[in-house]
């Protein structure tokens, strides 16, 4: 019996990066394991539901299983609820990806090897950032859109849904895996993946299956990078503040958080007259620091009401 695996992938409104998307997922290959069975199930959280039409267009040249439905209620959260309800019931594993990624063809190959290899409920890959437009220097000399990367089989904490496969049983057994707190917020995927880590699930890097970001102009500002990593330390604080309830650890977060901006200031005017990326290292201390302060005082930040890209 063949495997069956559903990638899941949500979009609104950005139809380029829709299109790009499923013309990558058509270019998938296997050579060093059978082909699995390949169910694509997009999710629009767009209530217009322009991402059907084009999903009924790309079905006649598409050469795996391809539906589209609607999820009306605005939030990311939601919208992965609803890709999880939308997989197949049989499905052995369910992957993740972005509507402005594209895969490398080798890319599920990757994630299943990696997967069967240290029989891992969770495994994530690699994104590297693809800059549509010419960038401004500071943020590659920054490398602000590099995320770490480790050897394969290097052991998680958390995972994120922009490169990721799970074991179905572990979405299906519950109710709404993705908090629904987080709908515009975002978060919700490292919330779940650390809670998962936390009660004794094993996560797993990949670093050969491999996604390709794109990375708009819009992303590439010192407002967008900031707030980014503001919202980043608020979510991992406010899974900290609700997993591990004792006063020590909320003590222990306040002082990193004083700590990041205390850091963040000295930095700051030696680095005014320096190169802007090292202002901007300077500044994501406070932005960081003041993330932490923001969740342990029960503040949110809604990142998602803004789309960046086409």
């Amino acid at each position: 019996m063949l495997m069956l695996v559903t990638i899941c992938v949500l979009t609104y409104q950005r139809p380029e990066g829709l299109q790009r998307l499923i013309h990558g997922l058509n270019q998938l290959t296997f050579s060093r394991i059978p082909r699995p069975e390949i169910h694509v199930a997009v999710v629009d959280n767009d209530i217009a539901g322009a991402a059907s039409e084009f999903c009924e267009q790309a079905k006649p040249s598409f050469k795996w299983a391809l539906t589209c439905v609607v999820e009306s209620q605005r939030g990311i959260s939601y919208a992965r609820n609803r890709a999880i309800a939308a997989a197949s019931p049989s499905s052995d594993f369910i992957v993740f990806i972005d509507d402005d990624e594209v895969p490398d063809p080798a890319w599920l190959e990757e994630l299943l090897i990696v997967q069967s290899t240290h029989n891992a409920d969770v495994v994530h890959g690699r994104v590297i950032p693809h800059f549509q437009d010419d960038v401004p220097d500071w943020v590659k000399r920054g490398k602000f859109f590099e995320q770490s990367r480790y050897t394969t089989g290097h052991a998680l904490e958390a995972a994120y849904t922009n490169n990721v496969l799970v074991r179905a049983a572990l979405l299906n057994q519950q109710e709404k895996a993705f908090d629904e707190r987080f709908a515009l917020t975002g978060g919700e995927d490292s919330y779940f993946f650390r809670t998962l880590h936390h009660q004794g699930h094993s996560l797993i890097w990949a670093d050969d299956a491999v996604v390709y970001e794109w990375i708009p102009p819009s992303r590439t500002t010192m407002q967008w990078i900031l707030l980014r990593a503001y919202r980043g330390c608020l979510s991992y604080t406010l899974w900290e503040k609700e997993t591990r309830l004792s006063m020590q650890v909320r003590t222990l977060s306040m002082l990193k958080a004083i700590a990041q901006i205390g850091l963040g200031l000295v930095l700051l005017l030696p680095s005014l007259i320096l190169e802007r990326h090292i202002l901007m290292k300077a500044l994501l201390n406070i932005y960081k620091g003041a993330g932490r302060l923001s969740a342990l005082l029960g503040v949110s930040y809604e990142e998602y009401k803004t789309i960046h890209g086409v």
